[in-house]
């Protein structure tokens, strides 16, 4: 039985799609239906439900699913065992990611990591919803959240620190507030659902604040643009903030109370699947872009000039 038929099988069945299934194997849809059924001939079974729209597993297919992922996973790790260089990443590579840090941090640098790798195509969703990987068949996504679901293996790739900031001209004309307290008169702009802002006090005690914002956006971007404009105090990552905190148009604010963020970005993939050479290509190529002390925060030091 061919493994590159199984293959072929197990994309079908994660995107319910032949046609989307063939180009991620750099197949023709015509070609990706005559060797699925010339599997289903030599297996004696009907695998699929075919439609215009979509193609769903029969039974026999449900059952068969799991033994031809795990001769393809086998086949994957065999090949690896081998070396890099005789299991060169080919084929699509699905990766969700957040938006606004997917536009700051990742596809600047794709050039250099298509470059590397040219046999390997790269299918990017960036969205600030969290998707579902294995629903989605994503090959990896990249979040910055608390890692809580062991269903997937995490790489931390880098520390997601945080910082509250204003633009001069808004602590001008508004004055500046010293304590988590004194934020309940101020404009506060909020990230999404944010709201919630956590502070280490001088005593190394938790400080919690909710803010009610006058201006709420689901884009760090956007709300980083917002803050340097002057309409208000912003809590900010500082992978978003970096350039703006360097060139003065946003500075620090309540520097004597620390954030505390639990949040890290991470490189998750489903457990249940063998780290392919395409995703750990991936993820080797984002640990080392951001490195033990990401980029984007180094020269921040003096800047944030706060007690950790």
């Amino acid at each position: 039985m061919d493994v590159d038929d199984l293959s072929l099988f197990v994309r079908i069945a994660q995107l319910h799609s032949i046609s989307a299934a063939a180009r991620d194997l750099g197949l023709t849809p015509a070609g990706a239906s005559a060797k699925l059924a010339a599997l289903e001939r030599k297996l004696s079974a009907r695998l699929l439900h075919r439609t215009t729209r979509q193609a769903t597993l029969t039974e026999d297919g449900l059952a068969f699913l799991p033994h031809a992922e795990n001769v393809v996973l086998a086949a994957e790790a065999a090949r690896a065992a081998l070396g890099r260089e005789q299991a060169a990443p080919r084929g699509t590579l699905r990766v969700a990611a957040p938006a606004s840090f997917a536009r700051m941090h990742i596809v600047p640098g794709l050039d250099e990591f298509c470059r590397q790798y040219p046999e390997l195509s790269l299918d990017l969703r960036i969205s600030d919803s969290i998707v579902d990987l294995v629903e989605g068949a994503f090959d990896v996504a990249v979040r910055y959240t608390e890692l809580s679901d062991s269903s997937f293996v995490a790489r931390r790739l880098a520390p997601d620190n945080r910082v509250l900031v204003a633009s001069p001209k808004y602590l001008e004309k508004h004055g500046q507030p010293n304590t988590p307290d004194d934020l309940a008169e101020h404009t506060c702009l909020v990230v999404g659902t944010l709201d919630l802002w956590t502070f280490r006090g001088k005593g190394s005690e938790v400080i919690e604040r909710r803010v009610t914002p006058s201006l709420r956006i689901n884009d760090g971007i956007a709300v980083r643009d917002a803050a340097s404009a002057g309409l208000g105090i912003a809590l900010m990552a500082t992978w978003c903030a970096s350039n703006e905190l360097r060139s003065g148009a946003l500075v620090p604010v309540v520097s004597e109370y620390p954030l505390i963020s639990t949040q890290t970005l991470w490189a998750l993939y489903p457990s249940s699947r063998e780290l392919a050479p395409k995703v750990r290509v991936f993820i080797d190529w984002l640990v080392n872009r951001f490195g033990n002390r990401p980029y984007w925060d180094k020269g921040l030091e003096d800047i944030l000039d706060h007690r950790r």
